[in-house]
């Protein structure tokens, strides 16, 4: 099988209808929910309703018309939401900003984009707006979501709402609402500019329908219920959480912010959601810290929790394969669920229905290990270019190593090459001001080329690699880097792995270890240090780090399997441009930036 239809498209439509279709069949208290003095706050559909057509009419007070770009840098939070909701109903693009990117590079995408006005969320994001104001050709106003008016801001949201409020005359909501029904399905709703990994990021034109479809769509794959609660925590600015948090409005269901991506274990136990949407990078230190614990408790805990660990996996291996597990695994399944696993639940807050993992590829030994375990991670795949979603594991359509099946609306199809191509209603319209980009990745029948690898099995959609990551030896062996990077940060003294080796002889791991347990290790082996770069150094650490991430390389082809392994002090990060916004590698990057290490290990050999 090479290519798949997930069903029929739903019929197009904009956001600014579900928004008004949601408001009128919910009247919640808590549409959402944002941490303030201590304790989650709630604010009612009634309330959102109002103060987005206040700040819609506060936008119109101050010039912004439609068919204007807006920029919005802020982490996750209501003012988000209602800003955002505010620029879809007025028929405005709104142009999401990472508010952990320094201030050299906001600049493009503002100008770019052509951006009027900007919101942003703190004093400190006010700061950074301010000292590159000069450089922003068209922003004439910047809004600062706090009061009282920051540094670098010229009003306050409260200051733009009380404008819109003097204008919200008799008969006014009736008339904004009209005319917010007029935006079209084909209007751009944002403008997402895509980090990548070379290049300056590039304007995504994600239309009203691109986004309202992929809702729609989902919701054919997923059960919801309404007055549950879900955990926003990923970036907003991306548009994985972003048309998750859609999709839980317009179900009904009330959507809590986290107060950091740092605070979220902790936001978990408070909340206690039924929803949250994840990268794989959260399950790998989760799972990373039950490990931890197990081995760190003492003979008895370590014993106890293997073998729970062993029951649950023949109780999944049972369920996986759409059997019944007997009657005494069942009881052996819930003694492990008592003795262990009940704890690891209790951790996301007791009520939690399932994940959805995206962005990258998750371990299939961690997705299956949260599974036996009683935590369900919904794995699913897309691009910020299809809006996202391609396609989604349903909670009873799980299958481990896939990333579930195309949703409806979706067509894709499988390359000679490998690559993944998609058509249907969640595919942009392009780049914005690059038709030559935009041809690049759509060709002329429609398809969008997504430049990963990945497989059909049975209508469920398996991604092997990216197509640009894929390794190519010296001698013309194909090399996958992910799975294997994947395997190695399995071990509990690895927290960063990138294999290097495009065009050379033979492929290299370069590993940033956790510091944390190797330097428990170090101490219960009396080596003393005063600089973790000391600890690099010594042939102890060397062998010890040669040891564990050889011991996840087991099965691999002989051409597959890193030869050397050079160890670094830091973790990858945004700021230094070694990863994007949401985490992943930038693979080129790391090899120009440690190119004097990758180059030391490649010296010597014929």
């Amino acid at each position: 099988m090479n290519h798949v239809n997930g069903g029929p498209r739903p019929a197009p439509t904009t956001l600014t209808a579900l928004f008004f279709q949601t408001l009128e069949r919910f009247n919640a208290p808590d549409a959402y929910q944002f941490k303030k003095d201590g304790k989650y706050t709630p604010i009612s559909h009634a309330t959102v309703l109002e103060r987005s057509r206040h700040l819609s009419l506060g936008l119109t007070a101050i010039g912004v018309q439609r068919g204007d770009r807006v920029g919005l840098m802020s982490e996750n939070r209501p003012e988000w939401a209602l800003t955002d909701w505010a620029c879809l109903c007025s028929g405005m693009t709104d142009v999401p900003i990472y508010p952990t990117l320094p201030a050299d590079q906001i600049v493009h995408p503002l100008n770019d984009s052509g951006a009027v006005a900007l919101f942003v969320s703190t004093p400190d994001q006010a700061s950074k707006a301010a000292s590159v104001r000069a450089q922003l050709k068209t922003v004439r106003t910047i809004i600062s979501f706090t009061t009282p008016k920051p540094i670098g801001a010229d009003m306050t949201l409260a200051e733009l709402e009380a404008k819109g409020k003097a204008l919200d005359v008799a008969g006014k909501a009736d008339e904004w609402r009209a005319a917010a029904l007029t935006v079209k399905p084909d209007d751009l709703a944002t403008l997402i500019y895509t980090s990548g990994t070379t290049g300056l990021p590039k304007g995504v034109m994600l239309t009203h329908d691109n986004i309202a479809s992929n809702v729609q769509s989902s919701r054919d794959r997923l059960t919801i219920r309404q007055g549950e609660v879900a955990l926003s925590f990923l970036p907003l600015s991306h548009i994985f959480e972003r048309t998750g948090d859609y999709f839980w409005f317009t179900s009904g269901v009330s959507i809590a912010y986290a107060e950091s991506i740092d605070t979220v274990p902790f936001n978990l136990s408070e909340v206690k959601p039924h929803y949250a949407m994840s990268v794989p990078r959260l399950f790998e230190k989760m799972y990373a810290r039950v490990l931890e614990n197990a081995v760190s408790g003492g003979a008895l805990k370590a014993r106890i929790f293997g073998w729970a660990r062993d029951v649950a996996d023949r109780w999944a291996n049972e369920k996986l394969a759409g059997r019944e597990p007997g009657a005494f695994l069942g009881w052996q399944y819930g003694l492990a669920q008592r003795l262990v696993f009940s704890k690891l639940k209790e951790r996301t807050g007791g009520r939690l229905r399932f994940f959805v993992s995206g962005g990258a590829p998750l371990a299939p030994s961690i997705n299956k290990f949260f599974y036996a375990a009683g935590l369900t991670i919904l794995e699913g795949y897309g691009l910020t270019e299809t809006s996202p979603v391609i396609a989604v594991s349903g909670e009873k359509s799980i299958r481990i190593g896939s990333v579930g099946k195309v949703v409806s609306g979706v067509e894709v199809r499988i390359a000679e090459d490998g690559e993944i191509l998609t058509k249907g209603p969640h595919v942009m319209k392009g780049y914005f001001n690059r038709p030559d980009a935009t041809a690049e990745a759509i060709d002329p029948d429609g398809w969008f080329h997504t430049g990963d690898i990945g497989v059909l099995e049975d209508g469920y959609l398996r991604i092997t690699d990216r197509k640009k990551d894929i390794i190519v030896t010296a001698g013309g062996k194909n090399i996958a880097p992910q799975p294997i990077e994947n395997r190695v940060k399995m071990n509990k003294y690895v927290s960063q792995a990138v294999m290097i080796g495009d065009k050379r002889k033979f492929p290299v791991i370069l590993i940033v270890p956790n510091w944390d347990n190797l330097e428990k290790w170090a101490g219960l082996k009396n080596i003393i240090w005063t600089q973790r770069s000391q600890l690099l150094e010594m042939p102890t650490i060397r062998a010890k780090m040669d040891k564990e991430v050889r011991s996840q390389l087991d099965g691999l082809a002989s051409f597959e399997s890193p030869k050397k392994i050079a160890l670094l002090e830091h973790d990858f990060s945004i700021e230094r441009g070694e990863l994007t916004p949401k985490l992943s590698v930038k693979r080129r990057v790391i090899d120009q930036t440690y190119k004097a290490v990758i180059d030391a290990l490649y010296e010597g050999d014929d």
